[in-house]
C-alpha cells in the first residue's frame, strides 16, 4: 500500500553553461499538496563546483539558490510570487528555463513522512 501523501520532487542543477547540457545536481524540491508542504534541501560543495562553473561566480549560484528557500516559504523578499500558493511556486520553481539554476521535470511518489522523503531523495540525487 502506498505511503499516505502523494508528492511531487525534482531534482534542482546548476547548469553553468547552458548551450553545453552539463549540469551538477545540487539539491531536491519537494511538494505536496495535501500536507500543504514545499520544501528544498541543497548544498553547495564548492571544492567540487568552483572548477565546473568556469566564469559563472559562485556567489551568483549561492543568491539563486537561496530563493529557493524564501520562494518555499513564501518569504515577502522573493517578490509578488511569495503572495502565490504552494502549488503555484512549485510549478513557477520547476518551469523549464535557460538560466544557470534549472530542475528536472517533476516526478511523483508516496510518503509518509515528507522530511524524511526530502532527506532520502537528497541523499540518493545530491550526495
Amino acid at each position: 500500500m502506498p505511503g499516505k501523501y502523494l508528492y511531487e520532487f525534482a531534482v534542482i542543477r546548476v547548469v553553468p553553461r547552458v548551450e553545453r547540457e552539463e549540469f551538477q545536481n545540487i539539491g531536491v524540491i519537494v511538494y505536496c499538496k495535501r500536507a500543504r508542504y514545499l520544501k528544498a534541501k541543497y548544498t553547495l560543495n564548492e571544492q567540487k563546483l568552483v572548477p565546473f562553473l568556469g566564469d559563472l561566480p559562485i556567489e551568483d549560484v549561492r543568491k539563486n539558490i537561496e530563493a529557493f528557500d524564501h520562494i518555499c516559504a513564501g518569504d515577502k523578499q522573493s517578490g509578488k510570487v511569495s503572495e502565490w500558493d504552494k502549488a503555484d511556486r512549485f510549478r513557477w520553481l520547476t518551469a523549464v528555463k535557460s538560466s544557470s539554476i534549472q530542475t528536472s521535470r517533476p516526478h511523483i511518489g508516496y510518503s509518509d513522512d515528507l522530511d524524511e522523503t526530502l532527506d532520502r531523495i537528497f541523499k540518493e540525487q545530491v550526495l
